[in-house]
C-alpha cells in the first residue's frame, strides 16, 4: 500500500467517525423507478428542490407506464422549479416508455442499460445502482464529491468527473467506492462547503493540501 493509498484510506476511517449515519443519496423515493426519475432531475437542481416536486409527480404518475402516457406540458408544469423542466419532462416521460416497453417496467440493474436512457449519465446511472441496488460500477462524483476530491488532491482534473472517477477508481479497493461517494459527499455538504469551508473543526484538515491550517 502506497502512501497516497493509506491517506485515503485514513480519510475515510475518520469521516466514517464523523458521520456514521451518512446517506447514500439525500433524494427521497421508495423504489428503483422514482431513484431514477428523481436523479434525473436532480441534474442542475438541489435535492431539497426535486424532494419538493416528487410527492406530487409521483402522486399522479406511479409507475413507467402512466409516467409514458403522461402528457408532456403537465410533467414539465410539476417539475417547473428544478430548471430545464422541458427536456427534462421529454426525458423522464422517455425513459418510462422504454422502462415500459423494453425492460417490463423494471428498472434496469447495469450501468450500460441505464446510460441507454435519455437523460440519464454515468453518474446517474452510478446513484440508482449504489443506492438502489448496492451494485458499485463505478463512483459517483456530484458537485460535493468532486470538489472535496480535488481539495485532497486524490485527483487533479478540477471539474472533470469522468477522469476524477477513473482517478479515484485506481486508488480505491471496490469494496470502498460506495463508502467514499458516501461519506466525501457528506462532507461536502456539512463541513467542506464550496466557500468558507470548516477547516478548523474538520476531522481531517491535517489530512489535507488544501487546508487553511497549517499542517
Amino acid at each position: 500500500m502506497n502512501k497516497e493509498e493509506m491517506r485515503i484510506k485514513e480519510v475515510l476511517r475518520r469521516l466514517k467517525a464523523a458521520y456514521p449515519d451518512a446517506p447514500p443519496t439525500y433524494l427521497h423515493f421508495s423504489n428503483p423507478f422514482e431513484m431514477l426519475i428523481a436523479t434525473i432531475l436532480s441534474a442542475r437542481a438541489t435535492d431539497v428542490g426535486v424532494n419538493k416536486v416528487t410527492p406530487v409527480l409521483f402522486g399522479k404518475y406511479p409507475n413507467p407506464l402512466k409516467m409514458a402516457k403522461a402528457n408532456v406540458e403537465d410533467l414539465a408544469q410539476i417539475i417547473r422549479s428544478c430548471g430545464a423542466y422541458n427536456r427534462k419532462a421529454t426525458y423522464i416521460k422517455d425513459t418510462s416508455r422504454m422502462i415500459s416497453e423494453d425492460f417490463r417496467g423494471e428498472v434496469p440493474e447495469t450501468l450500460e442499460e441505464l446510460i441507454t436512457f435519455p437523460g440519464v449519465s454515468r453518474k446517474t446511472a452510478n446513484v440508482v445502482l449504489q443506492t438502489v441496488y448496492g451494485i458499485a460500477e463505478g463512483i459517483i462524483v456530484d458537485t460535493h464529491i468532486m470538489r472535496v476530491t480535488v481539495r485532497l488532491h486524490f485527483s487533479q482534473y478540477d471539474k472533470k468527473p469522468d477522469k476524477i472517477e477513473k482517478d479515484l477508481m485506481q486508488l480505491l479497493p471496490k469494496d470502498k467506492w460506495i463508502d467514499y461517494a458516501r461519506l466525501i459527499g457528506a462532507h461536502g455538504r456539512q463541513t467542506c462547503k464550496a466557500s468558507h469551508p470548516k477547516c478548523s473543526s474538520c476531522s481531517i484538515n491535517n489530512l489535507c493540501p488544501s487546508s487553511e491550517l497549517d499542517n
